[in-house]
């Protein structure tokens, strides 16, 4: 059942390349988009330049530019080309502005907003269905261009660095609670704030994240964070990434000072996109430093 999902998602993803030419213009775009990459003490952050994703980026997600735009992610609206596999109470589609080079976005199957906490039990059975790939959720003011709707998004597994960079670095990571079903851990010297929870239970997973939720500092309807989780070597690993910002001060500056990141996930788990060019070539260490130090929230 688990590689069920997984072959569908492959079928999917041709059959939209072939027939979709929004979707395949923007995949072969990835093959040309720029990158350079920053050395830390034991790790990197990659920045990457990526044009089509000021879609997302550039999105405006106050109430009233939510309320006066259809909703991209339901059916009704969605592009003729864009097809669909079902999934429980979701829809897995082909996500035609990528990052990842398998990219998807998992929608609820009824418009409702984006939140965590009920659905967590969803990520953890996702990630089990989909092997090798990272299963991801951005909180309403963490990056989710569609709060208004339910959904999380999957890509590439070994695209983002956080997966390895945790790996690599578990000599560098402080235990925060461990039972007999899951252990909840925090990365140490990581430049932004990371909890993850290991746990060959999908329950244990669930409680665990439960528990994480209910000491991180509330926000409107939710703590604000980033998500996700991946099932590997017959273990969860869920990172979760709590935030106390939207974007940094260098998004709304104005001239040299610019620079248009708007973290997410991605963004957080290791990649920094930025979909203008001028931006790309100008951003430093310095400019990696200050932005997750504004956005990463503390335990």
């Amino acid at each position: 059942m688990n590689g069920c999902l997984l072959s569908e998602a492959h079928d999917l993803f041709r059959s939209q390349l072939e027939n979709w030419e929004l979707a395949r213009n923007n995949y072969e775009a990835l093959h040309h988009v720029k990158v350079k990459e920053f050395a830390f003490d034991k790790f990197s952050v990659k920045v990457q330049f990526n044009p089509a994703r000021m879609v997302s980026t550039g999105a405006k997600i106050n109430r009233e530019a939510i309320a006066t735009r259809p909703c991209f992610l339901c059916e009704a609206n969605r592009p003729a080309a864009q097809e669909k596999v079902l999934w429980g109470n979701y829809e897995l589609l082909v996500n035609p502005f990528p990052i990842f080079p398998e990219h998807y976005t998992i929608a609820h199957a009824t418009h409702r907003e984006q939140a965590i906490l009920p659905f967590i039990s969803d990520m953890v059975d996702l990630s089990r269905a989909l092997p090798g790939m990272l299963v991801f959720y951005n909180g309403p003011r963490c990056g989710a261009s569609a709060p208004d709707h339910m959904h999380f998004q999957a890509g590439t597994l070994d695209f983002l660095p956080i997966a390895g960079d945790y790996a690599r670095m578990r000599y560098d990571r402080k235990r925060l609670a461990q039972t007999g079903t899951y252990a909840v851990y925090s990365l140490e010297n990581y430049l932004r704030t990371v909890v993850c929870i290991e746990s060959e239970k999908s329950d244990g997973v669930c409680t665990a994240f439960e528990w994480l939720y209910s000491i991180l500092e509330p926000h409107d309807n939710e703590p604000m964070m980033n998500v996700c989780c991946c099932y590997v070597e017959g273990k969860w690993l869920m990172f979760v990434f709590p935030r106390r910002a939207f974007r940094p001060w260098q998004y709304e500056a104005e001239g040299n000072e610019q620079l248009l990141v708007s973290p997410a996930t991605v963004e957080m788990g290791g990649i920094l996109v930025v979909p203008v060019e001028e931006h790309f070539n100008r951003i430093h260490q310095e400019d990696i430093l200050s932005i997750y130090s504004q956005v990463s929230a503390t335990l």
